[in-house]
């Protein structure tokens, strides 16, 4: 023994393991028949299809069944703002139920408040305008401005008077050419002064000008504008309720910074009426139809079936809604989706998964 090489020894021990492989195979018998062990693991209960509930039996049913997930009528709908900024208030809390329209959140508004202010302020100022432009002067107005006429006029004739007889007197030799200028210069003065007198008063008879009632009107009217504009942009920071339905969730709270295109600041649905969004395998697409009986079972409710209708059937086929954290599941499956509407499921909320079963048309 000693002189046997050990490539030797290692050569005799594989051969011996193999032959102790091909006795077993054959002591085994045929691959395709099932052993003690396998048959006592396939006599189990198993769990029902998508609870992840071990102790859970299946619904054994001829029925088409799949994965569900209960949800409101026309599903949630996240509420949203139109402008980022800054949460001022919540209007409303979880479970509240609202009407369409009603505001649920407010954003910081301070500074949209002075700007409408300041509008409405020009508006004003603007409307008092129109206002003395359409009625025209006062009578007071009116016979002042005829008194300032006349009084321009006097001057005028004075200071003509007083222009002629300094040129008298320049023409003999007792008034000085600097005399006789500073007549002239102050006649011509007066003369102009009255020609502006006599057309205020002839305004003033006349009254308003219909293209400066025009062009008041239209200060009026871009004041307006600027009012409105300032009001949509104090609308757009008050959040309202899109439909009449009840809050599931709240994303943020006061003092938080919003912007749009982030999380939602609530989510909502109307809950008066649930349904359950179910997968339907490709295989059994034909032996569902619209106005199907259903009903959904959950472990939450052993024993309980959710009895409904199908009211709404996919026009396109999809990956898997719902996942059922079965680590064996598979994903890559298509389905399409098919919505039963449930008879009475008060004691439901939005979100639960559920196994729905919908009885055959064919």
């Amino acid at each position: 023994m000693k002189n046997v090489p050990w490539k030797t020894l290692v050569s005799v021990a594989v051969a011996i393991a193999l032959l102790v492989t091909v006795v077993r195979s054959v002591l085994a018998g045929p691959q395709n028949t099932p052993n003690a062990k396998d048959v006592q693991a396939a006599a189990r209960t198993l769990p029902a299809i998508g609870t992840g509930d071990e102790h859970a039996a299946i619904v054994v049913t001829n029925d088409v069944a799949g994965d569900g997930i209960v949800e409101p009528a026309d599903r949630e709908i996240k509420v949203a703002g139109d402008v980022p900024g800054r949460i001022l208030r919540i209007l409303v809390k979880e479970g509240d139920r609202v009407e369409a329209g009603a505001p649920i959140a407010e954003l910081d508004d301070a500074a949209e408040h002075a700007a409408l202010s300041a509008a409405e302020g020009d508006l004003e100022s603007a409307k008092q305008d129109l206002l003395r432009t359409a009625r025209g002067l006062r009578k007071e107005d009116v016979e002042a401005a005829v008194a300032d006429s006349e009084a321009a006029k006097a001057r005028a004739q004075l200071s003509k008077d007083a222009l002629e007889r300094t040129e008298k007197l320049a023409q003999g030799g007792a008034a000085t050419p600097d005399e006789l200028d500073r007549s002239r210069r102050q006649a011509d003065a007066d003369e102009r002064t009255f020609e502006s007198m006599q057309a205020k008063k002839q305004a003033a008879l006349a009254g308003s000008r219909s293209e400066d009632i025009v062009q008041t009107k239209a200060r009026v009217l871009a004041a307006a504008a600027r009012r409105d504009q300032a009001q949509a942009q104090l609308d757009r920071l008050t959040v309202h309720a899109p439909i009449a339905g009840q809050i599931l969730s709240l994303k943020f709270r006061a003092g938080e910074y919003y912007t749009p295109g982030g999380d939602p600041i609530i989510i909502m649905g109307d809950t008066r009426v649930l349904r359950v969004r179910m997968d339907v395998d490709e295989r059994d697409v034909a032996r569902v139809g619209m106005g199907d009986k259903a009903f959904a079972t959950l472990p939450a409710f052993p024993g309980r079936r959710f009895s409904g209708t199908v009211v709404e059937i996919g026009k396109r086929m999809g990956r898997k809604n719902v996942r059922t954290d079965d680590p064996v599941e598979r994903i890559d499956t298509k389905i399409l989706e098919v919505v039963f509407q449930l008879d009475d499921a008060h004691e439901l909320v939005p979100g639960l998964r559920v196994v729905g079963y919908i009885e055959p048309h064919t």
